[in-house]
């Protein structure tokens, strides 16, 4: 039964793990506060909503709408034309009629929530007469670096070849172009960059943009954008567990190995690895990194790793023969834990990410020292920001020909775990941990942008 002072949003993702839990977590906020909330995405997108994320979400409704594409045709293969035709033609259509149909069942929506990557939903948006919000789920520092490059091209977009180049962007360190996000490098495909452009070309259509970060680790870039155009930290949205809100773990028994293995390791002697679930790791790179974990009998790890191909067609490197036998009293290997549980357990020590922007909230989020090795997208970035801004890591860097070394691989374990500076980056994770807990809370910073929002939105009612 739909009362009349019942308050809705939309919200509208693509079907990418890294987009839309993001926006439940942001979901999950609302609901708790009394707003009702439809996720909307595209059919492709189901099946594992529905078997996943849909069973933990009583107050949130899922919806989903054709993308136009036929639907036997790989998404990953054809994401350039769904992204730039598909989408903002059929995707709008189809998107159109839910609203209009959900809107026959009572559903009147306050506000549109999309991300970054369908700038067309603002179209249907306007055709309804409904606010629009972003919710930016990179961080901050990615939002400033797309703003200025769009409006100045960076001024030095030819120096985007040139390794040595600094590019200055207001409110973030020196970046060189190992630290933009790939996007804007000439060797990326262009459709990734033409659709961050049409949002960042387009972002008078938004009453609020929200980001997933918080404001203390971003300060000086959600300072410096207040003057073009402001972006409000609801962050971190991670579980939460991992803030102590004391929210019970669903699928918690999936994850019984990883723990109870966990539980008889030591306090901080763990290395846990994982490089997300798009980038995998050559064979090249997974003998060097097998090599430098096998190499002291010490070094006892958790490692997320998925045999085989990825979805973009790449295939994971095979483990060195002899390495699970000569491991297997110190060593943990699984396709997938759990990761806010295991961040936060007392034997993890530190680690090793691809850096992508949920692993990164994670991280802070549980005060754990990290080795960085991005891959691509906003990664770079964020390595840039866990080393050289938090100061909780180290970077880990291929050698000339695009390989990695084992020596590298080595010295970034020594270095976080027992070199000169493991105690400072343990004790600054400790401080972004708390300061994550404290944005979140009544009275922080992130917890009055939501409060600020759904007063706006309630407007009418308060």
């Amino acid at each position: 039964m739909v009362h009349i002072h019942d308050t809705h949003v939309l919200m509208v993702s693509l079907f990418y793990h890294g987009h839309i839990n993001p926006m439940v977590r942001y979901a999950k906020l609302l609901t708790s506060r009394g707003i009702h909330v439809t996720i909307a995405t595209t059919n492709h997108a189901r099946d594992q909503i529905l078997n996943g994320l849909a069973k933990q979400s009583d107050f949130i409704d899922f919806e989903f709408f054709d993308d136009g594409l036929d639907a036997e045709l790989d998404r990953e293969k054809n994401l350039g034309i769904l992204l730039e035709e598909y989408l903002p033609r059929d995707g709008v259509k189809n998107l159109s009629n839910l609203i209009y149909a959900l809107e026959g069942k009572g559903k009147k929506f306050e506000c549109i929530i999309v991300n970054c990557f369908v700038p067309w939903v603002t179209n249907v948006a306007m055709m309804h007469n409904i606010p629009c919000a972003m919710l930016w789920v990179q961080s901050c520092a990615t939002y400033g670096i797309y703003y200025h490059y769009f409006h100045q091209k960076l001024s030095q977009v030819f120096a985007l070849n040139d390794p040595n180049h600094i590019f200055t962007i207001p409110g973030l360190p020196l970046l060189k172009a190992e630290d933009l996000p790939t996007f804007v490098l000439p060797s990326s495909p262009p459709h990734f960059l033409n659709v961050v452009m049409t949002t960042i070309s387009i972002l008078d259509r938004f009453q609020w943009i929200f980001g997933s970060s918080f404001c203390d680790i971003e300060e000086t870039l959600v300072h410096s954008m207040m003057q073009f155009k402001p972006i409000l930290p609801i962050g971190p949205l991670v579980s939460p567990y991992m803030l102590n809100v004391g929210e019970a773990l669903e699928g918690e028994e999936e994850n019984d190995l990883c723990l109870d293995w966990l539980d008889k390791q030591g306090a901080s002697s763990v290395i846990y690895i994982a490089l997300g679930s798009i980038s995998i790791m050559s064979q090249s790179e997974t003998e060097a990194l097998a090599m430098a974990l096998e190499s002291d009998s010490n070094r006892r790890f958790l490692w997320v790793r998925k045999e085989g191909e990825n979805g973009w067609g790449g295939k994971t490197g095979e483990l060195p023969k002899g390495f699970l036998e000569n491991t297997k009293d110190r060593g943990l290997i699984v396709p997938w834990c759990r990761q806010d549980k295991v961040l936060m357990h007392p034997a993890i020590k530190c680690f090793l990410t691809h850096c992508g922007w949920n692993s990164t909230l994670e991280t802070i989020s549980a005060g754990v020292p990290v080795i960085a090795y991005p891959d691509w997208t906003d990664q770079p970035t964020n390595a840039k920001l866990l080393v050289d801004v938090f100061k909780v890591g180290v970077r880990m860097k291929k050698i000339k020909d695009g390989e990695l070394g084992r020596d590298e691989i080595e010295r970034c374990i020594v270095e976080v775990t027992t070199g000169q500076r493991a105690l400072a980056m343990k004790e600054q994770a400790t401080k972004w941990k708390v300061a994550a807990k404290k944005a979140t809370s009544s009275g922080g910073s992130s917890n009055m942008n939501i409060e600020n929002f759904i007063n706006a939105i309630r407007g009418k009612f308060v």
